[in-house]
């Protein structure tokens, strides 16, 4: 028998972002292996048109939760959907509905986070620090509270290289921060931002950092632990390999490059894709909840849920073509860099991936205007690049994070529990996932039928083929300019000329004398 499902029977628990990525593998794992538990109650936020148990009812419907369906028929009523909204100062939870948490949880398990990395510093504050302290003071009037398990992200100290299971001394004093952004005007915080948020890339990691902090300030009192993921990307056991319905991570990548809009990125041959099944986390994520309200430690322990360390996989091992980093030049703005000169050899290829990428897309939609149907290719294209470009820092970079406590944990568990709650992420295939994953994402995200696999290799032939021909153009058209502006490319022209020449002429003298 399951320690750990057996600790979580007739509990209540709390999840916010119940409806997100993570927090929808986090119910269905809780709710087949303990469908004895008493109940999951989860912060949605209203909806205009659907009702909260009409939202319940569609994420209960989902494929992820057939198999909860087998070991737990009456699902439906273990999850008790609440009205709130984290923008709010009081989180919008209504009194009737605040006096049944703080009397009747036992596990608080915060999911909820914004994690788009181009988030305004206000709406950052708010959801990932302003929310987790109101949560904590909630937590603090729960009398049968047993853990307070918190979701922070392994790049909140991405400014170091080397990152350790500890929190790191906070870039400002949170409750100044929020203080501020009540009475701080939009655009003020816009200017402000890049000079508060430093050496980090984005708003996401910042108030990522700021919220452990606050866990350190306010959570004294209670059983707190902090688990850091990396990317988190499909499932790679359970509930079936390759489920995911988001494009964060991975996902989005895989997609342009599935449709051909992406033929390389531009990055660190070297870097590690540090990603991380989704239910890897999630079995880490009960383990600790689990030990923490069992042996209750003295100190608010931080797990990291990453793979760099134990089981690395760069991103070619992905199935992405790198193109090596020689400049760091953000991978939007190469495109853009004013005064750019195509026409000297200062042309790097930071320019040619761009361009290649680019034009295509302005001359399809150029095809589409002629043929009467709308432009799609170029917005398509311009959203693909600026993701790509938040996404850089972290493709071009590695960390090294320190997993003793994870490794801790996982010595603590019995066979049994190490089998059902399996986060050893050294067991990975990476081939398999990454197969698995490509199949989820065209099953499960887009939602097209596996019957058309062979008609999409054709597509990606055909593009693939174009982008070919595109390039080879490109590069003819570029090298032309070069030579009627460029002594040095005339220089290097004539050679290669004169070397084929030469190469020809011994190749035909050869052929004749063997004759």
């Amino acid at each position: 028998m399951s320690m750990i499902a057996a600790f979580y029977s007739n509990k209540s628990i709390l999840i916010t972002g119940a409806t997100g990525f993570l927090g929808k593998v986090l119910m269905e794992k809780l709710l087949r292996t303990s469908p004895s538990l008493k109940v999951i109650y989860i912060l949605v936020r209203p909806k205009a048109g659907q009702s909260l148990q009409q939202r319940t009812f569609q994420i209960l419907n989902s494929k992820l939760f057939e198999k909860v369906k087998e070991a737990c028929p009456d699902v439906h009523k273990k999850i008790v959907p609440i009205a709130a909204d984290l923008n709010h100062s009081d989180l919008g939870i209504s009194e009737e509905d605040m006096q049944e948490l703080l009397s009747c949880t036992n596990i608080i398990f915060h999911c909820a986070a914004t994690v788009r990395f181009d988030e305004n510093l206000r709406r950052a504050v708010q959801l990932n620090v302003t929310a987790t302290q109101q949560l904590l003071q909630m937590a603090s009037q729960m009398p049968k509270l047993e853990a307070f398990i918190h979701f922070s992200t392994a790049f909140s100290n991405c400014n170091l290289e080397h990152i350790d299971e500890v929190i790191y001394p906070s870039p400002v004093e949170p409750k100044k921060i929020i203080a501020s952004m009540e009475w701080l005007d939009d655009k003020i915080i816009d200017d402000i931002t890049p000079k508060l948020i430093g050496d980090r890339p984005n708003t996401y990691t910042y108030t990522k950092a700021l919220g452990e902090t606050v866990i350190q300030q306010e959570g004294q009192n209670l059983n707190v632990a902090i688990i850091r993921p990396s990317i988190v990307g499909a499932t790679w056991q359970e509930p079936f390999p390759g489920w995911v319905d988001n494009l964060n991570g991975p996902s989005g990548l895989i997609i342009a490059a599935g449709k051909g809009f992406l033929r390389s990125i531009r990055a660190n041959p070297m870097a590690v894709a540090d990603v991380i099944p989704v239910d890897t986390v999630v079995n880490l994520t009960l383990a600790v909840g689990w030990y923490t309200a069992v042996h209750r430690p003295k100190t608010t322990l931080i797990y990291h849920c990453t793979s760099g360390s134990l089981n690395p996989c760069k991103w070619t091992k992905m199935g992405f073509q790198v193109l090596a980093t020689f400049e760091k030049v953000p991978f939007e703005k190469a495109f853009r860099r004013p005064n750019a000169d195509f026409t000297t050899n200062n042309f790097s290829i930071q320019y040619w991936n761009a361009v290649s990428h680019w034009a295509p897309a302005i001359i399809y939609d150029f095809y589409l205007r002629l043929t009467g149907r709308k432009p799609k290719m170029t917005k398509l294209m311009n959203r693909l690049l600026r993701t790509i470009s938040m996404l850089e820092y972290f493709i071009n970079r590695s960390w090294e994070w320190s997993t003793n406590n994870t490794e801790m944990l996982m010595s603590e568990l019995s066979p049994e529990d190490q089998r059902v709650f399996n986060f050893d992420v050294r067991q990975l295939n990476w081939l398999e996932y990454t197969e698995n994953y490509v199949l989820g994402v065209k099953k499960y995200l887009l939602k097209e039928d596996m019957a058309g696999i062979p008609a999409a290799r054709q597509h990606l032939k055909r593009l693939r083929n174009i982008y070919y021909l595109f390039n080879t153009v490109l590069f003819l058209i570029i090298w032309r300019l070069l030579i009627t502006r460029s002594q040095i490319a005339r220089n290097i022209w004539l050679f290669i000329v004169s070397f084929c020449y030469k190469f020809l002429s011994y190749f035909r003298a050869s052929s004749s004398h063997k004759a």
